[in-house]
């Protein structure tokens, strides 16, 4: 069993909103994917009306961190410092091997959850602990 525990928040108290106890990381994450949230997916696209996992990535790191990222999942694995499965952290470039040269990019948020841009479902919120996430996950990145 994967635990997701190095960077994300203590849980809230029942009384609290979660909002208030998450990060200014996370928080901005989550704004920044509820801009995108139901994108549909678009091999190459970069706007609203379509984008593809790289391109997802190349918009979010500008916008919430103001870092220009190369634009191709294969440019951007090559970024950063690498980070073990348990040691994620909000904003950490999590990629999986979909096919024999085919990879996919998501960015980590927390407790196991990572938005990107699906093929199926546009811009999204997954789970890494989801049978096919956890099958084709290979290496984490971290920028931050």
């Amino acid at each position: 069993m994967i635990v997701f525990s190095a960077c994300s928040s203590r849980p809230p108290a029942p009384a609290q909103s979660v909002t208030s106890q998450h990060s200014p990381i996370v928080k901005r994450l989550y704004a920044q994917y509820n801009s995108w949230r139901g994108t549909p997916y678009e091999y190459g696209g970069l706007s609203l009306d379509g984008v593809d996992c790289s391109g997802f990535i190349y918009k979010s790191y500008r916008s919430v961190f103001n870092i220009t990222l190369p634009r191709s999942t294969k440019g951007q694995i090559k970024r950063g410092k690498r980070v073990y499965i348990n040691e994620l952290c909000a904003g950490d470039l999590i990629f999986f091997k979909t096919g024999y040269k085919t990879h996919h990019v998501g960015i980590y948020v927390e407790n196991g959850k990572f938005m990107h841009a699906s093929t199926s479902r546009g811009v999204t919120l997954s789970s890494m602990r989801d049978g096919y996430w956890r099958e084709h996950y290979w290496q984490a990145r971290r920028l931050l």
